[in-house]
């Protein structure tokens, strides 16, 4: 089942306590495709780089299955550019470089072969980019998930309101859920936030896990604890191509599976934060997944007794 991922597909440079990387590749869509990939075989990206980005990199798209008919290379122009330092905590970051570059007037082109997608993920990007490809789909997808932060909260708020309208899910952290909502219980953050469009809520909470919220259900997932943790750079855009590459693999839409999407979300999360940008995700086996899935799958699991 198509699943058409839009998004960024960029250089980033990342420093942490641990290390620091040179130009490596960064952005939602690449992120999120490559974790998309494990699970659905028909995974289809709609970004634009320049031509400074290296052909291997985009082969390695390839490799993973990826469709990359829908990844603008513009002759002549540089491929966007983010540079950050991480504090000792890993949950502060402070942006040294932003470049826009070929992101500044990215007009999505959507391919003939893209118009039979069954579910779109929304990488985040600029609300009025995310709403632009819903228009140019001719046929509604099954499902649409939408990715944001709070940086479109404060600077295109009303477009997002405008395209929240306009999807099924949305996936946002805790902070970020507090600032749209204007509440900090995230469970009224969560009901004020489906009321403004999307029926389906996830509240990613980083080390705390998850929660999944759709009507008057709730869903808590654990995160896994790790022993080193390298850069959290992605593990959210990894989160939602996991959980979005599960759910079009399943192809059930339900709320129910939709708790297992969490689970598998996660343990792809996981595994990004353990090396620097995509290096970990580029290279995982399905037991590896089946494992750590597994891991997750005991941390909340128990038996109660009566008293």
């Amino acid at each position: 089942m198509s699943l058409v991922i839009i998004g960024s597909v960029a250089f980033d440079s990342i420093e942490t306590p641990f290390g620091k990387t040179g130009k490596i590749v960064g952005g939602a869509a690449a992120y999120a495709s490559l974790a998309a990939s494990y699970f659905s075989k028909e995974v289809k990206i709609v970004a634009v780089v320049g031509d400074d980005f290296p052909r291997e990199d985009i082969e390695d798209f390839h490799r993973h299955g990826i469709t990359t008919e829908g990844l603008q290379v513009k002759e002549g122009e540089k491929s966007f550019f983010w540079a950050g330092k991480y504090q000792q905590d890993l949950n502060t970051r402070d942006t040294l470089v932003t470049e826009l570059n070929v992101l500044a007037d990215f007009d999505p082109v959507i391919p003939e072969s893209y118009q039979d997608c069954r579910h779109l993920l929304l990488g985040n990007l600029t609300p009025s980019v995310q709403r632009t490809v819903i228009k140019r789909l001719r046929k509604r997808p099954e499902l649409i998930v939408l990715d944001t932060m709070n940086f479109w909260m404060d600077t295109a708020l009303d477009d997002l309101l405008d395209v929240l309208k306009m999807v099924d899910l949305l996936t946002i952290n805790d902070e970020e859920a507090r600032q749209l909502a204007g509440e900090y219980s995230l469970l009224k953050a969560a009901r004020k936030i489906m009321k403004m469009g999307p029926r389906t809520l996830v509240i990613k909470k980083g080390e705390h896990g998850a929660l999944l919220f759709q009507e008057n259900k709730v869903f808590s997932a654990p995160a896994l604890p790790l022993e080193e943790v390298f850069d959290p750079t992605g593990a959210g855009d990894v989160f939602a191509g996991g959980f979005t590459g599960y759910l079009a693999k399943t192809g059930d839409i339900s709320f129910e599976n939709m708790k297992t999407a969490v689970i598998y979300g996660s343990a792809m999360a996981s595994f990004c934060v353990e090396k620097f940008g995509t290096e970990r995700i580029k290279n995982l086996s399905p037991g590896e997944i089946n494992a750590r899935v597994n891991q997750l799958a005991e941390l909340s699991s128990f038996s109660v007794s009566s008293f």
